[in-house]
């Protein structure tokens, strides 16, 4: 594993629920950071230095959880050491590097998987499975959102880091949650409006968007962001059909009715300010599908298999966010592919 921060520890608890997999090593460049998670999750091995874990000949699969701006320097260490790895969201900064992470990566021989945990939440995939039965006739529109008061990593709040806000953040879960449900049918093109609200002082990044993708099949698909919304998590989803409807929220009906003065503590830590009325959720890591997701890609490396979520679906989640940030600054509908590029997406945005 690398990295020692939010989305680690997810990992790392999901990883207890695999049972052909066993966490041999974690690295972290912060001094103590890697030693201190090691201990907490009885993992035998911790580094500072990226180059001494992957000399690990016992190591077949490296989780990438590390800041956005590093994904694309680390994963190319572990490529062109022969290890598989996974990525988390978002893939990289850009699509250069997302370009040449997918070419070192078939160069070396080794799998690119993309962590996208909504493929495999339970309720969704329960949602897609009524879609694929013919229950819902064909789709029309779909629409996901995930709404909470901030990013729990504070590199997020850094653009020149992160690459963006609430749209790198957590649009890219809506995206690719699109993209499954709808075959992987190309999107034709992308409109998004964009704000940063309430979190001024902390970032140049938006916190609240709104982005609006079609398909060439004609499906559109909505998604509603925010790093605003009080009182802990909100994750729901939509499949609007030519036969039926179907609405699946992740944490309504599995989660406990709250009311705390003090705030209440999750699993892995606390998630938004819980002070009042909030949603206490019990087995939250295994309700929105991280053991899984990465059940699945262990299989993937034991029996040489397609994962569901690749590198290539990381680019081209990243692709359709450089589209809306670019709409979001020029206020017009941007058709893919588009000829825009930047270093990060935000600068599509901002510097309009």
């Amino acid at each position: 594993m690398v990295g020692s921060g939010f989305v680690s520890s997810i990992h790392a608890e999901a990883l207890k629920s695999v049972a052909r997999a066993e966490v041999l090593a974690v690295c972290s460049p912060t001094k103590g950071k890697a030693r201190e998670f090691a201990g907490k999750y009885g993992i035998p091995n911790h580094f500072t230095d990226l180059n001494d874990m992957l000399a690990l000949d016992s190591i077949d699969l490296v989780v990438i959880g590390s800041p956005n701006d590093t994904h694309c320097e680390i994963a190319m260490k572990v490529a062109a050491a022969g290890k598989h790895l996974v990525v988390e969201k978002p893939l990289c900064l850009n699509l250069e590097e997302a370009d040449r992470m997918n070419n070192a990566c078939r160069q070396a021989g080794v799998k690119l998987m993309y962590a996208e945990e909504l493929c495999f939440t339970p309720k969704y995939v329960r949602l897609k499975g009524l879609l694929d039965e013919g229950a819902l006739g064909s789709p029309v529109m779909l629409k996901q959102s995930e709404k909470h008061d901030g990013p729990h990593a504070d590199h997020f709040w850094d653009v020149e880091r992160s690459g963006g806000g609430v749209t790198m953040d957590m649009g890219c879960h809506a995206i690719q949650f699109f993209r499954w449900l709808n075959g992987n049918n190309p999107v034709k093109s992308v409109y998004a409006q964009m704000t940063t609200g309430v979190h001024k002082s902390k970032t140049k990044g938006d916190d609240n968007a709104i982005i609006i993708l079609e398909f060439e099949n004609g499906v559109l698909g909505v998604a509603e962001e925010s790093w605003t919304k009080l009182g802990g998590m909100d994750d729901r989803a939509e499949i609007h059909g030519t036969e039926g409807v179907a609405y699946a929220d992740v944490l309504q009906g599995n989660s406990i009715q709250t009311y705390s003065s003090k705030g209440v503590g999750y699993a892995v830590e606390k998630a938004g300010n819980t002070v009042g009325w909030s949603f206490t959720m019990y087995e939250e890591i295994w309700n929105y599908g991280f053991p899984q997701e990465f059940e699945h890609f262990v299989d993937c490396v034991l029996h040489d298999s397609q994962p569901l979520v690749t590198g290539e679906d990381g680019r081209a989640v990243l692709e359709i966010i450089m589209a809306a940030y670019e709409s979001a600054g020029s206020g017009r509908k941007v058709y893919l592919p588009s000829a825009n590029q930047a270093d990060k997406p935000f600068k599509l945005w901002k510097e309009k």
